[in-house]
């Protein structure tokens, strides 16, 4: 093992570890907050489902590839493969298109509720659990094909197209059907981009106007902080700007591993790094921009009428 195959694995095995400590602790509070009935909040199923795309992630992409850039290769026959792919290509589609339903549905909650939006504002909560489940379905169907690409290393044949990720490889079959697929798994990821920047950009809109017209409130406070508004609006901006910045670093490193039909192993591991970024970095986002993360539930119960018993559908 070289010195580069070990400094990434130890950049690897820390962003595994750290994703999936936060993952699973932001998991295991909207849990413990839902059966103990400390918080009810619409947008708290939706960030179940994230932490659970996100730990898939963690777990099929990052374990594997730190593996692998310790040198333990070739440990995984072809179901094992074609599983761990299938898991990191769904739980990747989940996580985006939960980031992208959370940014909807906030965007319609703080609508005007005098707007063409209210009708949509009062039946969004009802269709939130429907929408997450065709999520899955959808990503679910769409890389049903993705493991017939994959296979194991244990055969040890020598195909000229086989593209090694160091524990797995992939096959390269008829360019103008991998063209085709490959538009296919980008069309849902580009939607949700696409309406996640619509949906953020609204809500940025919507609080500056609105912070705009009680600016003169704020102004005869006395206190320091800054407005709910501005705080919303920054944590907006931070989960947009690190969502855009990772995901493009991963397309990057995606577009670079596919133009090479042998890529070197630190291509390969890069690309892992920048892929299992988001859903590695999201969770403390999430954790550390809610004041509520940090509130004892035996708090709330114990003030009811406080400010700390939120009720948000």
């Amino acid at each position: 093992m070289n010195t580069g195959d070990l400094l990434f694995g130890m950049i690897l095995l820390l962003q595994t570890t750290l994703g999936l400590l936060g993952n699973f602790s932001l998991l295991y509070y909207l849990i413990f907050l839902y059966f103990t009935g400390c918080r009810s909040r619409s947008t708290d199923l939706i960030l179940r489902h994230l932490a659970v795309a996100n730990s898939m992630v963690n777990l099929s992409r990052g374990i594997p590839q730190t593996m692998a850039a310790f040198g333990w290769k070739n440990f995984l026959n072809d179901f094992g493969c074609k599983s761990l792919f299938y898991f990191h290509r769904v739980g990747r589609g989940v996580s985006i298109g939960s980031t992208c339903l959370l940014s909807m549905f906030q965007a319609i909650t703080i609508s005007p509720s005098n707007t063409r939006w209210a009708d949509i504002k009062v039946k969004a909560p009802k269709y939130l659990g429907l929408s997450i489940f065709l999520c899955w379905i959808l990503h679910m169907l769409v890389n049903i094909i993705f493991p017939v690409y994959i296979s194991s290393n244990w055969d040890n044949k020598t195909i000229a197209d086989r593209k090694n990720f160091g524990y797995c490889s992939s096959v390269r079959h008829d360019s103008t059907g991998d063209d085709l697929y490959s538009a296919l798994l980008s069309f849902p990821d580009a939607v949700s981009l696409t309406l996640m920047f619509w949906a953020s950009g609204s809500m940025v809109f919507i609080l500056h106007r609105h912070k705009q017209r009680v600016k003169d409130i704020h102004r005869n406070k006395d206190s320091p902080r800054s407005s709910p508004e501005t705080r919303a609006t920054e944590t907006i901006l931070v989960l947009v700007s690190t969502f855009v910045s990772f995901y493009t670093l991963s397309i990057i490193f995606q577009v670079v591993l596919a133009s090479f039909i042998h890529p070197s192993l630190w291509v390969v591991h890069t690309a892992s790094l920048a892929a299992a970024s988001y859903p590695s970095v999201s969770p403390f986002i999430l954790m550390s921009r809610d004041p509520s993360f940090s509130q004892l539930c035996f708090a709330q119960k114990r003030k009811p009428n406080s400010q700390y018993a939120i009720r948000d559908r």
